[in-house]
């Protein structure tokens, strides 16, 4: 996503709705990692690289909470500060994308009594990723419908 212009956004979750990435290619998914902590870390945020060239940026509050909006790929998001410290790296069991990447047919987020969104889920032809707040974002990706783990 560039930043400035609202009309080019992606299209970023509404509460509850399960339809904002209907239908987008994910060509990518890179961790936002602080350096200093090294890449056995967990990532501070994920970026998932749509295929018109835009990304979706998803990283925690200060409560915990997840934060879903437009990423900055192929910068920094604007708080890796200083960004000499920051750095975008594959995060470790998440397979590779497929050719022409993963199509999303279906979205989720979960959240918690006070409305907070917690978990999005991210639906695609041949698995789901699985994005969770806390103090730094979890990511996995499951295949089928059980939710096993994917192997890698």
């Amino acid at each position: 996503m560039r930043a400035g212009n609202e009309e080019d956004a992606p299209r970023v979750p509404r509460q509850r709705r399960a339809d904002w990435l209907s239908g987008v290619r994910i060509t990518g998914v890179l961790g936002v990692f602080y350096r200093p902590e090294g890449l056995i870390a967990e990532p501070e945020a994920v970026e998932f690289l749509l295929a018109d060239g835009q990304s979706l940026l998803l990283t925690c509050a200060s409560d915990g909470s997840l934060r879903v909006g437009p990423g900055s790929w192929p910068g920094l998001p604007d708080w890796c500060v200083p960004s000499g410290q920051w750095e975008f790296a594959t995060v470790s069991g998440l397979p590779r994308p497929p050719d022409g990447g993963w199509t999303v047919v279906r979205t989720e987020e979960r959240g918690d009594a006070n409305g907070q969104v917690r978990e999005a889920v991210i639906r695609c032809e041949g698995g789901s990723f699985v994005v969770g707040g806390g103090d730094t974002v979890a990511i996995r990706f499951t295949r089928g419908h059980r939710g096993a783990p994917s192997p890698t």
